[in-house]
This record gives structure tokens, sequence and C-alpha cells, in this order.
């Protein structure tokens, strides 16, 4: 069915400037309605708290408030990476297109603030012409110019409070666009530190396996020689080779994860891949306990998503507003002072100046605007439920990063014992075997146990540093307040070859 609106018109003219006492009286009786009707409306958002969702007293692990740390990196204690991940920030590709976002939200703040006043446009047009005729006479020319200069304005009243429930979501969303960049940049750090950490744990992998390379070569040496003093049997002999083979087959994997590793962060710090700096660390950071990871309440304040996803519930709440608002009559003041004559240097003595206020209800929609207004509340439904999700999953997250410290820490204490006791078995094994009390198959299957729990030590370390990294991305902080924009049309690469010219 289509749209049937109804307007109501009030219009007064007025000629050569001068005003006339009925139109003052009713340009103020305008301004008069127009502020009684602005001063209220009758749509109202709900008061909402950040704490909308039911949050325990404390986490599983720990019961402490603490506050994030500024630059959680520095407990790592490493120049290199401090230069990695302030590249990142830098050069990061994703966290410059939320920069770019940024951008494009205040630009559209900045356009539906416009409403808030009047929008005011002026004309200006110039004609000639040339007229011929002939009345029989003879033929006579005639020139006629003309000039016409003229200013209009347009301006909504605010009366149901409309226009400024659609400024206020605009800001909102704002805000909302800063803390995605914040959650943004709080993920490329993490992500740049585990990198890291990865790759210096691939060297050691690397540095390991080519020590039992080493020793397993001389292992299977000396077997070689009882072999030729009929000590040992040719059994013995292949048995160690394929241990020697098995260590040398998984070196190129090893290679391959670093180097994959490599590029990732090359990536993460906007580089191509053969142009990252090389991480010249070359042991894991040893990590204190646990950080105080606060209680749940703090990670509402301190986690950039969760700010987030509040912000867009409460401008969903606003453009409910701008929805209901949209059903009832609006009111627009219109003006317009226009000159216009036959001789430029008279222009401005011939005027017209038409002041207008129009009311404009709707009548017949088919339905659609009261369709709107159940959709956007649906909406605001929806960012209701995103928003406790989000502050569910912080917590969970939380949870999972202190559990997972607190579980791998026990695994290693339990592994070194380990390790500790199959170095005991190992050197029982190679007595017995030398006397001759046993074969070769207890030394081998020592010797296998021992190199596989140090490649699995060197992992449960690392993986243990990025637990600790997690439970810094989980716990969120405010740090990202400080960050500034990178320039525009510039990227990480190129600071850092200007960097290098100086």
């Amino acid at each position: 069915m289509q749209s049937t609106t109804c307007s109501f018109d009030t219009k007064m003219i007025l000629r050569t400037g001068s005003i006339s006492p009925e139109s003052l009286v009713f340009i103020l009786f305008l301004v008069f309605v127009t502020v009684q009707l602005v001063s209220c409306t009758p749509f109202t958002v709900p008061e909402r708290e950040a704490d909308e969702t039911d949050l325990p007293s404390s986490f599983s692990f720990q019961d402490s408030a603490s506050t994030p740390l500024h630059q959680w990196w520095g407990i790592f204690d490493d120049p290199q990476l401090d230069e990695l991940i302030g590249e990142a920030l830098a050069g990061n590709q994703t966290l410059r297109s939320f920069w770019a976002r940024l951008t494009q939200a205040r630009a559209e703040a900045r356009k539906a603030g416009s409403d808030l006043y009047p929008s005011v446009t002026g004309d200006a047009d110039a004609s000639y012409s040339k007229i011929r005729s002939d009345d029989g006479t003879g033929s006579r020319t005639s020139e006629v110019e003309r000039y016409s200069l003229g200013v209009f304005a347009d301006y909504e009243v605010d009366l149901w409070g409309r226009v400024r429930a659609s400024v206020k979501s605009a800001d909102l969303e704002v805000a909302a666009s800063r803390e995605d960049l914040d959650a943004a940049a709080i993920t490329i750090t993490a992500e740049v530190a585990e990198r890291w950490v990865g790759i210096i744990s691939q060297r050691r992998k690397l540095l390991f396996l080519h020590q039992q390379l080493e020793a397993n070569t001389t292992y299977m040496e000396l077997i070689e020689l009882r072999f030729r003093k009929s000590l040992a049997t040719a059994l013995d002999v292949m048995q160690q080779k394929q241990v020697v083979e098995r260590v040398k087959a998984r070196i190129p994997l090893e290679e391959l994860q670093e180097q994959i590793l490599t590029n990732e962060l090359a990536v993460l710090i906007g580089r191509l891949p053969y142009d990252v700096p090389s991480v010249t660390r070359q042991v894991l950071p040893v990590l204190a306990s646990a950080p105080a990871a606060g209680i749940p309440a703090q990670i509402l304040g301190n986690r950039p998503d969760i700010r987030a996803a509040f912000h867009r519930l409460e401008a969903a709440d606003q453009d409910l507003v701008v929805a209901k608002a949209d059903r009832l009559p609006a009111l627009r003041l219109t003006g317009s002072a226009a000159y216009d004559s036959v001789e430029l240097d008279r222009l401005f003595d011939n005027w017209l100046v038409n002041l207008a206020a129009g009311l404009t209800a709707p009548l017949i929609d088919g339905g659609q605007r009261k369709a709107q207004v159940d959709l956007t509340a649906a909406r605001v439904e929806e960012k209701f439920a995103l928003y406790r999700q989000v502050v569910l999953i912080a917590v969970r997250e939380v949870e999972d990063a202190l559990i997972r410290e607190e579980k791998i820490r026990e695994h290693i204490r339990q592994t070194e014992n380990q390790l500790k006791s199959a170095e005991i078995a190992l050197s029982e094994a190679q007595f017995r075997y030398t006397n001759g009390l046993n074969d070769y198959l207890p030394v081998l299957t020592q010797l296998l146990s021992i190199q596989n729990l140090e490649i699995d030590l060197i992992q449960r370390r690392t993986d243990l540093l990025v637990a600790r990294i997690n439970l810094y991305r989980a716990i969120g902080g405010t740090w990202t307040d400080e960050l500034q924009p990178p320039e525009p049309g510039r990227t990480g690469n190129n600071e850092r070859v200007k960097n290098e010219e100086r």
C-alpha cells in the first residue's frame, strides 16, 4: 500500500525587507511552541549498567584484585620483542583497517550531528537574452539581462528526540569502533609474542635434535665397533641406525615450522616474509608465578570487546527511539530570502522573504513504521544477548588461561621427574648391555624415551609461555588508550626504511 502523509503548512510572506507586526508575532509564537515541544520527549532509553550479567565473586584459581600491566610483554624483558610489537602496532595492516573504520565512524557521527543545525543553501543566477523582432517598420533588437540571488534554510524541529537519538547512536558507534580497534591491538600484540616464543621454541628443538643426532651417531659407531668385535648383533646396528634416521627425518619438519612462524611474524608486523628481522634470542624466557587476574567484575572495564558490545547495545536503544519517533508528526521550518532584478546594481532593492512551518504526519504506510519499531526492538534484544555472550566468553577465557597455566606447570614438574628416572634407567641399561647382561633393546627404549621427553619439555615450556600470553590477552587492559593513528598512506615498512636511512 502506498504511504500517505498529511501536511499542514503556515506561511508568511515578507516583502521589501520590512517585517510586519503580524509576522513578528507569528515567528515568536513558532519559537515558543518549538521550545516547549523540544523540552520533553515521550521516549526514554533504559538505564543500563555494565554488569548486566551475573558474575561470580572470584575466579576458580584466584580471588585477588589487580590492575593489568601497562605493557604486559615487558615481563619477557626482551628489547627485540618490544621493537617487534612496536612495529606491529604501527604497521599491521589489519590494525590500520580498524583505524580507517574508526575514521569512517567519526565521519558518520559528524554527518548525523549536522541534523541538529539548520541547513542553509545559496543560489545565484545570471541570464542574458537577445531578441530580434520586426514590426513592419524595421527590425529591432532588444537585450534582457536578469540577475537573481537567494538563500534558503531548512530545519527539522526535534519534537520527539529523533534527531538527538540518531546523533547519540552515531556517537556510541564511534566509541564501539574505537574499542574494536583496541581489542584488535591486544590480539595483535599477543599473536606477535606467540610467534616470537614459537620461533625460539623451534630453535631449541632443532638444537636438541642436532645434539640427539650427534649422540645417536656416536652410539651407532660404538655398536658397529662392538659388532666388528662380535660383541653386538647386526640387529643392534640396524635398530640404532633407525634411531639416527628418525632424528634426521624430524629436523626438516621442525625447520619448516620455524619458517612458517617467521613468515607469520613478518605479516603481523607489516612486512614481507623475506624482510623479517631475525630473532636473536636462543633460550625461552623463564616465568615467575602467575599474576593476579583480578575479579570477574574487573574485566568488564578492562576488556575492549566487552565495552564495544555494551556501546552497541546502548546504540540499539537509541535506534529504537528513532524508530518510534518516526511514527509521529514531524515539524519542519523553512525560510528563504531571494533577490531578483534586471539590473545588477539594483539587485538588492527587490527582495522577498518566505517563512514556512510544515507539520507532516504519517497516516497510512501499510504498517511499515510499526514493523520498523518491531525490527529495531528485536535488534536490541539481539545486542543484549550478544553482550551477555561476550561477557561469558571473557570470563571463560580468563578461567581457561588460569587453569591451563596451573596444569601445564604441574605437567612440567612431573615430566622433569620422569626425565630424571629415564636418565637413571638409561645408565643402568647401558651398564647391563656393556657387560652382556641384556640385549640392546632396553638401551634403545630408554634412549628414545629420553629424547622424546626432552622435546616434550621444550613444547610444554612453550605452552606455558603461550598460556601466560593468553592470560594477559584475556585480562585486557587500558594501555591501548595511548595508541595513536598511523600517518595516512604510510606503512610500518615505510617507517622502518625511513629510520634506517637516518
